[in-house]
């Protein structure tokens, strides 16, 4: 469905990694980039999706309908084989309140079978909506491993145990824009660019 381009386009995070991720693969469009901070306060809805796709166009969705502006939302996660598929849709809200919690917890999960790695990837699914319906949708993948211990001080979330072969680093070892080049959020907000252009 085509959408015409209006003057601004809602990101619905406030997730500072993420948004300073997007605006620098979105700042070449033509319209106003605003965030949630740019509107009065709204009550974030319960991520109840089974999977990330549902998530991000739950969120879209709501999000458009609160504010009246076009919305892009996303969901993603880290989802590791070793794990089946664990922590997955729960990604931000898995063990413990910070990462170093959360990587604390995946080391003694992979530990108990017998391993400190795991090939894993990272899924990040894209949804646009505007008031009353989804116009479209993207999803963008990064296949690598889980390594442990945590490596790299760039990036965020699970990006120092998150290692990618091509590059023989972890995410949080590398420059924002190679990470923006290879990684699954970068994969589908360039497919929403494309798509608006």
């Amino acid at each position: 469905m085509d959408v015409p381009l209006p003057p601004r386009l809602l990101i619905a995070t406030t997730n500072r990694g993420k948004l300073d991720e997007i605006r620098a693969i979105l700042r070449a469009l033509p319209v106003a980039l605003v965030t949630l901070g740019d509107h009065p306060p709204v009550e974030e809805p319960e991520e109840t999706g089974e999977t990330f796709a549902e998530n991000a166009r739950l969120k879209a969705r709501h999000y458009a309908d609160a504010t009246g502006e076009l919305t892009v939302a996303e969901d993603s996660g880290l989802e590791i084989d070793g794990l089946d598929g664990e922590p997955g849709v729960r990604s931000a809200r898995f063990n413990g309140e910070s990462y170093a919690e959360k990587f604390a917890t995946i080391e003694r999960m992979l530990a108990e079978r017998g391993t400190d790695s795991s090939p894993a990837r990272f899924s990040c699914a894209l949804a646009l909506a505007r008031p009353g319906e989804t116009v479209w949708e993207t999803t963008g993948v990064i296949e690598g491993l889980v390594r442990l211990p945590a490596r790299g001080d760039t990036g965020f979330g699970y990006d120092p145990i998150f290692y990618y072969p091509p590059y023989n680093r972890t995410l949080a070892e590398v420059t924002a824009d190679e990470k923006a080049a290879v990684s699954h959020r970068g994969q589908a907000f360039r497919a929403l660019r494309a798509y608006l252009e």
